[in-house]
């Protein structure tokens, strides 16, 4: 597969601000950006990062409105719900993993948080949510 680099791992909340105080007070984390309000994806995002190299980036996931995706999420609990591959050909990877039996949930589709580069979404075998993000060219680099 063609997924290349682990990005972030999304985490819904239900309220980007008092979730960003508890990982910065409790693990550490620093803002590395956003917040981004996305229209597209019903959804308002930041990225948390500690500094270290390697290390995916956390991306705390909000509704933006009542009919976000990620309602559902925070219904059954919220936390940890979905892992990011960035690739450099995100149409390939999505032919691969449908071919590999992964579920084309939506996309591919501009992002905010990405400077509009293309996301998609996909259900892994293992039923596992996937983001594919494509990878940002030199002059686009952010979250």
């Amino acid at each position: 597969m063609v997924f290349g680099k682990f990005h972030h791992v999304g985490v819904a909340v239900r309220d980007l601000e008092s979730a960003l105080a508890s990982y910065t007070g409790i693990f550490g984390y620093k803002l590395q950006s956003g917040p981004y309000d996305d229209p597209i994806q019903k959804v308002s995002v930041c990225f948390l990062s500690r500094g270290l190299s390697g290390e995916p980036l956390v991306e705390l996931v909000a509704p933006l409105n009542g009919g976000s995706p990620v309602t559902g999420v925070l219904k059954r609990g919220g936390g940890a719900y979905h892992w990011c591959y960035e690739t450099q050909d995100l149409d390939r990877a999505l032919g691969e993993a449908v071919e590999a039996k992964f579920v084309l949930i939506s996309g591919p589709a501009p992002a905010v948080a990405f400077g509009g580069r293309r996301i998609a979404w996909v259900y892994a075998p293992t039923l596992q949510l996937l983001e594919l993000l494509e990878e940002a060219r030199p002059e686009e680099q952010r979250a």
